[in-house]
């Protein structure tokens, strides 16, 4: 007996070691992530935020420019798209009506990546020269990092995220070796449902972008916690509002008939030093043919308001600091100062704080110095709001300046919008996630 357990000892030994790597295989390719991260740095130029995680196979980095609202991912594919994975989508199939194309490309001459006969097409964007073009309609492979909420993880890979094909004159106005638009709208196709999808966490994602060129800001996908340096976890600090939905596209190109992918909120009214500024508040609500309302945009750079609005906003700003002097206005900005005129706060520039007061009961939107003056021709500072003129579509778009530092979630699941208010207040920054380290 003792000599038959002597010889079984090796092969047991073996067995145990291939169940071991066994084991640690299925742990590794089973490996499901509770969020997804990706790191945005602002252009200083531009005002443009940009981004990059790989495609395709073998897999390729891509240098992405980020629109909030924007209606999908899509990409340059005429140059120098090479892979394997890349599929396009047949016309009238489950991925074109998810898609909602409603045109095909019958004969283009393909087949190549762009240009593949028999199928269904979308316009891709671009916002910053607002020019579009028709684009194939395919998915590929694509590669993130994982996170736990405080460091970078493991790379993960999802197959068959859509995207759209976008030609290489859809690149104009953006910044140089940039290949596309990542959309994160909330349409079905957009970046944050597919990899809500793909992965099987909540349709979410938080956006944190830096006021600063030299540190990155960051995006969340799926759950938080949403952890900043010194070991702030920003998603307890949130605020939530309900997500207006609008009956209308408002984006630069659409078919019939489509929604709004964009994100708007509901705001009451508008306080400027605690004060409330006398408006024509239905301008506020989006009416029938979805005119109106507020939303958040990454495109725009700084917030716009309708002309009646902004009168009122500004003139409340400028006599509450009336003994202030301006100086020469600095374009695009009307109202202008000297900074040696603002004593420098933990907030920004010692300015009255003007605030969004929104539909929900007790929460409102405030925009402290950080967020409301701009720094022009170093010694001056202009009040960061802009005139978008009389009847423009949306009545107020608060823009990517105003957004800096500030930690905004978007529950496309729950329809609601959480948002920390101005983190600099928290003694953090959003160029403060540990992206050096790795979980």
């Amino acid at each position: 007996m003792h000599k038959m357990a002597s010889m079984h000892t090796p092969l047991l030994s073996f067995l145990f070691f291939l169940l071991l790597i066994s084991s640690s295989t299925i742990a590794q390719t089973s490996f499901r992530p509770r969020a997804l991260i990706l790191a945005v740095t602002k252009d200083s130029a531009t005002g443009q935020y940009i981004t990059e995680f790989s495609q395709r196979t073998p897999l390729v980095p891509l240098k992405l420019t980020v629109n909030l609202g924007g209606d999908y991912l899509w990409v340059d594919c005429f140059k120098n798209y090479i892979s394997s994975t890349y599929r396009p989508a047949i016309c009238r199939s489950a991925v074109c009506n998810l898609a909602k194309s409603t045109s095909c490309v019958l004969d283009c001459g393909g087949p190549t990546p762009g240009c593949n006969n028999n199928t269904c097409a979308l316009l891709p964007f671009n916002p910053y020269i607002r020019t579009s073009s028709i684009g194939e309609v395919a998915d590929d492979v694509v590669s993130m990092q994982s996170t736990d909420g405080t460091n970078p993880g493991q790379l993960v890979s999802a197959k068959q995220v859509l995207f759209v094909c976008g030609g290489e004159t859809l690149l104009e106005g953006l910044v140089g070796g940039v290949t596309g638009i990542v959309g994160l709208g909330k349409s079905p196709i957009g970046f944050p449902s597919q990899l809500a999808k793909a992965f099987s966490f909540p349709r979410k994602f938080a956006i944190c972008l830096s006021s600063s060129s030299s540190s990155k800001g960051v995006i969340f996908f799926g759950e938080s916690p949403y952890n900043f340096l010194p070991g702030q976890d920003v998603s307890q600090l949130l605020t939530y509002t309900p997500l207006l939905h609008n009956p209308v596209s408002t984006g630069g190109a659409y078919t019939t008939g489509e929604q709004s992918v964009e994100y708007f909120i509901g705001v009451k009214s508008i306080k400027v030093n605690n004060q409330i500024v006398p408006v024509n508040t239905t301008l506020f609500k989006i009416d029938k043919e979805a005119n109106g309302g507020t939303k958040i945009s990454s495109v725009d750079r700084y917030t716009l308001l309708e002309t009646s609005v902004y009168d009122a906003v500004t003139n409340a700003f400028v006599n509450s600091i009336s003994k202030v002097p301006r100086v020469n206005p600095v374009a695009p900005f009307k109202y202008c100062y000297k900074s040696a005129s603002f004593g420098s706060t933990r907030l920004g520039p010692g300015v009255p704080p003007i605030e969004l007061v929104l539909q929900t009961n007790g929460a409102s939107w405030t925009i402290f110095g950080a967020n409301s003056m701009v720094p022009v021709n170093g010694d001056v500072l202009c009040l960061g709001f802009l005139d978008a003129g009389l009847n423009p579509r949306t009545t107020i778009i608060i823009g990517a300046h105003q957004i800096e530092d500030n930690l905004i979630q978007f529950d496309i699941e729950r329809s609601r919008i959480g948002f920390s208010s101005t983190l600099l207040g928290r003694q953090t920054n959003c160029g403060n996630f540990n992206f050096t380290s790795v979980a």
